[in-house]
């Protein structure tokens, strides 16, 4: 008779703030992985889900999806920081979770994060020099925070094997699927995604987050020129007429405005009429050539290239994907 093998332990951390609805969402997703993965094979890896809070100084088990009377066990070999609403974590609140999360990293765990559980990560110092990703309205506040870390906030998915980052507030949903891929297989983990009427791992950020310009920079002249080419959709504006616009020489003009901005002006403009662009794909069926007139294209076919290198997907793609009207006959092509 073959031996019962322990089950795989997935950990969710319940830090102060983390949100509910993903913790318990996460919950169940591995749940039903694990009920789908018996029922295809006896044979199959079984997973204990269990919670993780602080409690009197340590953190321990606050739930488990083992019958009580079970064997502790060693403790999970995945831990997960779920996401939180609210404002990142303070440091001092986070540093007795962080404490645990390196045990248990040295240990052998696999650490995840979800949005700004990735502040709590980051307080083990294990990020440092290393790629990891979250919301991309945390990023800056991250990045700050931990300047150290090589951010990348357009990526959803980050798997550095032993740690992966997830950006998205209800990017839990890839990081679980990611996981049961991990333990449980493919097939299983299609199967749950299919079960849940979510989209398998594969998505970027960049499809969601928006242009979100930096505008509390402090420099009145570069704020000006924003506000300008706001007002004008970036159309028709040269490197002169900002530089003009901020009564400033061109050299002057371009080392200030990416300073305050983090873009070159043309990278800047480009966005800004990317954004523009995605709006009308989203709420009208004009077809994509009309779009790229529109804001500011001469060249349908230059404009299809910025649009995916800013935001991931071809200009069709991205209409199928979150338009309310359908692609017309010449966007199926892109």
């Amino acid at each position: 008779m073959a031996a019962v093998r322990d089950p795989i332990e997935i950990g969710l951390v319940v830090y102060p703030g983390v949100q509910q609805a993903a913790v318990l969402g996460l919950t169940d997703l591995f749940m039903l992985a694990d009920q789908m993965a018996q029922a295809r094979s006896t044979q199959a890896p079984r997973l204990r889900i269990s919670h993780w809070q602080l409690q009197e100084g340590a953190v321990i088990r606050s739930f488990d999806s083992e019958p009580a009377g079970s064997e502790p066990g060693n403790g999970p070999a995945m831990a997960i920081l779920p996401p939180t609403l609210g404002q990142p974590i303070a440091r001092e609140t986070a540093a007795p979770y962080a404490e645990w999360l390196r045990a248990r990293h040295a240990a052998g765990a696999t650490l995840g994060s979800v949005c700004a559980g990735a502040f709590v990560l980051a307080e083990t110092g294990l990020l440092s020099s290393r790629a990891a990703t979250t919301h991309w309205a945390y990023s800056e506040a991250l990045a700050r925070r931990f300047p150290d870390i090589l951010l990348d906030a357009d990526r959803l998915v980050i798997d550095d094997g032993d740690i992966i980052t997830v950006g998205g507030y209800m990017a839990w949903t890839d990081l679980g699927l990611k996981l049961v891929d991990r333990v449980l297989g493919s097939a299983v983990m299609m199967a749950t995604a299919r079960f849940m009427l979510v989209d398998p791992p594969g998505r970027e950020q960049r499809f969601y987050s928006p242009f979100a310009p930096r505008l509390n920079h402090g420099d009145e002249a570069i704020l000006k020129v924003q506000h300008w080419l706001q007002a004008r959709g970036a159309r028709d504006v040269t490197l002169g007429s900002m530089a003009e616009q901020a009564g400033l020489e061109e050299r002057t003009f371009l080392r200030r405005f990416r300073n305050a901005t983090g873009l070159k002006p043309t990278e800047y403009c480009q966005h800004l009429r990317v954004g523009k662009a995605r709006d009308m794909l989203e709420m009208t069926t004009r077809s994509v050539d009309q779009i790229a007139w529109d804001v500011g294209y001469d060249d349908p076919g230059s404009f299809r290239k910025v649009f995916a290198r800013i935001t991931g997907l071809v200009p069709g793609d991205y209409r199928r994907r979150f338009g309310v009207g359908r692609a017309t006959q010449a966007d199926e092509e892109g």
